[in-house]
């Protein structure tokens, strides 16, 4: 499968603890399904760890339960939503760097093998074979979430990042109209700007968008404590639902679920398997487990993240891989096994 190579990214290391101003932007790309991390020096400090029993997702100490699983897995109420939808899918499939017509079919791959959250990224450049498959796929579009990006971090002071972030928002709606969708259900800045005054810049055009009626609600991807505070310190602001995180098996810093939850904001994993299924140390132990429940390695790497409290962003071109990703939601790994996965990485 082709690595995902994003040219150009800001990725912030921020000091949780102290929650002082942070050191803002270093370049850094985005990850494959299994193998190489492109984009791994990412947020680097944080405080204690956090758990995911507001979302009764912690395991019990029976193991596997039966649990009624929705078309697109177990869903989430997101702080602050006011659209229709009956909650976050906690599985999504995050389209890669690829053509508009292999963004079509593995699109349609997807829906077809249950996913009914959909993270396409204006970095993919595949927006376009995305809606198209979204249009033709016969499902009703109040049963799917559409998240599209905005890529605007380089754009220094707060009538830059304003302008660029709401130019970016325009440039999604363009993109998804092909596919005759006129509203998104979230709009994500890919990354946050080199400082306070041009975070708050960003954040001014969602907020715009979304009063405009064209979205529903807003997320960030890789912003630390300092960063979501940016935001929140805003007046009358509209808090973040989302932030999308490496968080993985392989790379869970303390504190990392924790920081969020305490501000109403759910974790999605943007590199759910990196570094674990290809890990030797850490797959004799999945699949060690995973034989309890008749599950993969994988499926127990992905168990573990939502038993955290957080959501994940699955890439695949594989349809057995779209299938096997999406089970998770019918069994649930003891406290005992939790904390020997969470003990894996050292």
């Amino acid at each position: 499968m082709q690595c995902l190579r994003l040219i150009l990214a800001a990725v912030v290391v921020a000091a949780f603890c102290s929650q002082t101003a942070a050191p803002l932007s270093t370049p850094s790309p985005k990850i494959s399904r299994f193998g190489e991390v492109d984009r791994r020096s990412v947020l680097s400090s944080f405080g204690t760890s956090g758990a995911a029993a507001s979302l009764g997702l912690v395991g019990g100490t029976e193991g596997a339960a039966a649990v009624p699983q929705a078309v697109g897995g177990a869903r989430v109420p997101l702080s602050g939503t006011t659209g229709p939808k009956d909650g976050f899918p906690l599985a999504s499939f995050g389209l890669q760097i690829y053509d508009d017509n292999t963004a079509y079919k593995l699109t349609l791959l997807a829906l077809e093998a249950g996913y009914r959250n959909f993270f396409a990224s204006v970095l993919a450049g595949n927006q376009k074979g995305f809606a198209k498959a979204i249009k033709a796929c016969g499902i009703p579009r109040d049963e799917l979430y559409i998240c599209g990006t905005v890529l605007s971090n380089r754009a220094r002071g707060e009538d830059a990042a304003y302008k660029k972030t709401k130019l970016g928002c325009d440039e999604n709606l363009e993109a998804m109209a092909v596919g005759d969708i006129g509203k998104l259900d979230m709009i994500m800045l890919d990354y946050p700007g080199p400082d306070e005054e041009s975070i708050r810049g960003q954040w001014r055009a969602f907020e715009k968008m979304r009063a405009e009626g064209t979205v529903d609600s807003l997320a960030v991807s890789n912003f630390s404590p300092t960063q979501l505070d940016a935001i929140l310190s805003m007046p009358d602001v509209t808090k973040p639902t989302v932030n999308q995180l490496p968080f993985s098996l392989a790379y869970h810093p303390p504190g990392m679920i924790k920081y969020n939850e305490e501000r109403g904001i759910l974790v999605q994993s943007w590199s759910p398997l990196s570094r674990v299924v290809t890990n030797q140390s850490f797959r004799p132990v999945l699949a060690s487990i995973g034989s309890n429940y008749g599950k993969s390695a994988a499926q127990v790497g992905l168990r573990w993240i939502v038993q955290n409290g957080a959501a994940f962003s699955t890439q695949t071109k594989k349809k057995e891989h779209f299938v096997e990703d999406i089970n998770i939601f019918d069994f649930s790994l003891t406290k005992e096994e939790m904390d020997q996965l969470s003990r894996l990485a050292g």
